[in-house]
């Protein structure tokens, strides 16, 4: 089966790297690529004397790379023969890691405070700044490459979505993904790093949480095919406003929309994707009969199934997953469509979505001897909250109880957010309800309310549900999965 290739690559990286137009952002891509910002290049330097030292510029630091079998920046994990890249953090200093890195593996070790590099070790090499070296670095490999690189982001969804859609192309060709959510200005860069010859199709996440960020990111992984999962209220707090997560987010279509060949896959029922969606070439799929993959929910107590065709005329297909909640559907069908896309049969695609788990407190059900726990701990935001809540009003399930933390990161808006949460949860008819935050505790409610985790944790060793069904839905830093167990 022949994969669709893009004949021409356009390697032309209009806010990189000593190009002659400025970045939309200057500021943001200082932050993120500092010697952009000044139009200098980044220099190497091979340190064999410290004060005679040879410059070399990023394709002979590529063919050091090439000789390296993987790329770390965690001196505590350093696979013989890798290449050390030290970066820095608000706590610590890569460079000063430099010789534990060579000690304990590292063939050469990448650093960018020249005194860290002694006299007459060639191991290591000097950089003007190691942070924008590795994404440099990353960007000059995946255009040595022919892999076809799919982009994805979006306010939720966008991990499952990846999974799904990695799961599904897997099935015919040689994939390769974001693991986890590594989806930042460190994250795909080690992702695309991570590419062989041999990966046919790149399946790569790009998250943020300030405008400008997803435009430092597709100039590092310059995606063939974009996808933006959905738009919501989420990290409020960097983002300004829900325009400016519309904007961040629209940061991947402005990307494609100036690539030749580009094409983006788009949810067609999603008003404000398709606002957005303008000049350029759109796959879309949703719930309209004549869409290039069309389809609807057929059940939701609990496992989410649905049915599914290619346009008005394909055969119609049905799939039980074991993803929970309606709200899932679209990332499904998001997958349904990519692989139709590129011709992977519906067999396998029906086949790969149902025997796909999701992990890490994202739509988990779990069943434990006292409960059945629906667990979406990870993260929280007004659009997920509300999905999530309307979805299990809408479960057919027993004594449902609510354990929601506080929705983090959303500035100013964050208490009317949180209240419209509490008056949704008023209209309906659960059988309790727990609240874990400060957020939530300053609204007008007559819920239990408690400061941490660790407080209902306490107030489990008393009480606590029997035979029930309940939500555990609230933003990572709340440690509501910490509950898990005492349920």
């Amino acid at each position: 089966m022949q994969l669709k290739y893009n004949k021409k690559r356009n390697n032309r990286s209009k806010y990189l790297w000593g190009n002659s137009r400025p970045a939309k952002n200057p500021a943001l891509f200082a932050r993120f690529h500092p010697q952009k910002s000044s139009g200098k290049k980044n220099i190497v330097y091979i340190c064999c004397v410290f004060k005679h030292t040879v410059k070399m510029e990023t394709s002979v630091l590529y063919s050091i790379f090439l000789q390296c079998s993987s790329v770390t920046t965690d001196s505590r994990n350093c696979p013989a023969g890798s290449l050390f890249i030290a970066l820095k953090g608000d706590s610590f200093n890569g460079n000063a890691f430099a010789a534990q890195a060579l000690a304990t593996g590292s063939a050469y070790a990448v650093i960018d405070e020249p005194e860290f590099a002694p006299a007459n070790d060639p191991r290591y090499l000097v950089v003007d700044n190691c942070l924008h070296a590795l994404q440099q670095l990353a960007n000059y490999h995946r255009k040595q490459l022919q892999t076809q690189v799919i982009g994805i982001t979006g306010t939720n969804g966008k991990t499952t979505t990846k999974e799904l859609i990695a799961a599904v192309l897997s099935t015919t060709y040689n994939v390769h993904y974001t693991k986890g959510n590594l989806n930042n200005h460190i994250g795909v860069p080690l992702t695309l790093l991570q590419l062989k010859p041999e990966h046919e199709i790149a399946v790569i996440e790009m998250g943020a949480n300030h405008p400008g960020e997803i435009e430092a990111l597709v100039h590092i992984a310059e995606p063939d095919y974009g996808i933006i999962t959905n738009v919501g209220k989420a990290h409020l707090e960097g983002f300004g406003s829900f325009e400016g997560v519309i904007k961040t987010k629209g940061e991947l279509y402005d990307f494609l929309r100036e690539k030749e060949n580009s094409v983006v896959f788009i949810h067609h029922d999603n008003p404000y994707l398709k606002k957005m969606a303008t000049n350029l070439q759109l796959i879309p799929y949703g719930e309209e009969a004549d869409l290039f993959v069309n389809g609807h929910v057929t059940d939701n107590s609990p496992y989410l199934c649905f049915e599914w065709k290619k346009g008005t005329d394909g055969e119609m297909q049905q799939v039980r997953t074991q993803l929970i909640g309606e709200y899932n559907f679209p990332n499904a069908l998001a997958a349904v469509t990519i692989g139709t896309f590129f011709d992977v049969l519906p067999q396998r695609i029906n086949e790969a979505l149902s025997d796909y788990t999701p992990q890490n407190n994202r739509s988990q059900l779990k069943q434990t001897a006292h409960n059945t726990l629906i667990i979406d701990a990870y993260n929280a935001n007004p659009t997920s909250m509300m999905a999530a809540l309307e979805n299990f009003r809408n479960m057919k399930a027993d004594c449902k109880v609510l354990l929601l933390g506080d929705m983090l990161e959303l500035g100013a808006d964050s208490l009317k957010e949180h209240q419209k949460i509490v008056d949704f949860i008023d209209g309906c008819s659960f059988h309790s309800v727990i609240l874990v935050g400060q957020q939530f505790a300053a609204t007008r409610n007559n819920y239990a309310c408690y400061p941490t985790a660790a407080d209902v944790m306490e107030a489990f060793q008393k009480e606590k549900p029997q035979g029930c069904t309940v939500l555990i839905k609230g933003s990572n830093g709340t440690k509501l999965s910490t509950l898990v167990d005492a349920l």
